[in-house]
């Protein structure tokens, strides 16, 4: 909030314009607004495994979210990223655009039902130890409301439900920026590699 203050405050000395035409509260709650909503710079890519070896499933997560890792490359086709991981339970968001229509002008189911898959997995990725790999088995959805290429910023969140040794389910929702459920739906991967 103050560095936004000492950015309007400079640009309203530095232009007696602008100065004049909007007054400086109007100013700091256009630029709250805007970065509210300002889409982050992601880098895309597959980390070096030398890089992501000894990491537990979280830290890597964790480190992508942080920057020090890239974001998958379907987030950048998909437009979505992960954003918050914890202990059994991840978080995506995801901007839909005209990029994601299907015929009918609505954002393509596929769309969710990716976001479903891709947080739900990671869900369950952070639990999983170092060196320890997994896939999907299943992933099933219903959409319950349509999403519009005007949505605006949309939350997936999901969390485990059940863990075994080799098969890991949960669940997740596709969230609208008031709340509303747009579609929810069940994962399950199974793990690959020496979990024990």
């Amino acid at each position: 909030m103050a560095d936004i203050r000492q950015v309007v405050d400079t640009i309203a000395k530095k232009s007696v314009v602008l100065h004049q035409t909007l007054n400086r509260n109007h100013i700091i709650n256009y630029m709250e607004r805007i970065s509210m909503t300002e889409k982050k710079s992601y880098r895309y890519g597959l980390a070096n495994p030398k890089e992501v070896a000894g990491m537990t499933g979280k830290e890597l997560l964790q480190a992508i979210i942080d920057g020090r890792l890239p974001q998958a490359p379907i987030s950048e086709t998909m437009t979505f990223w992960i954003v918050e991981v914890g202990d059994g339970s991840a978080a995506f968001e995801g901007e839909p655009g005209s990029h994601l229509l299907n015929p009918m002008g609505t954002v393509h189911g596929g769309w969710a039902l990716t976001l479903i898959d891709s947080v739900a997995a990671c869900a369950g990725h952070s639990l999983l130890p170092a060196g320890v790999g997994y896939t999907t088995v299943e992933t099933k959805a219903n959409f319950s409301r349509p999403i519009t290429k005007d949505a605006g910023r949309i939350r997936a969140e999901a969390t485990v439900v059940a863990q075994g040794r080799q098969i890991i389910s949960s669940e997740a929702r596709v969230l609208a920026q008031d709340g509303r459920v747009l579609a929810h739906g069940v994962s399950t991967i199974m793990v690959l590699g020496g979990a024990k």
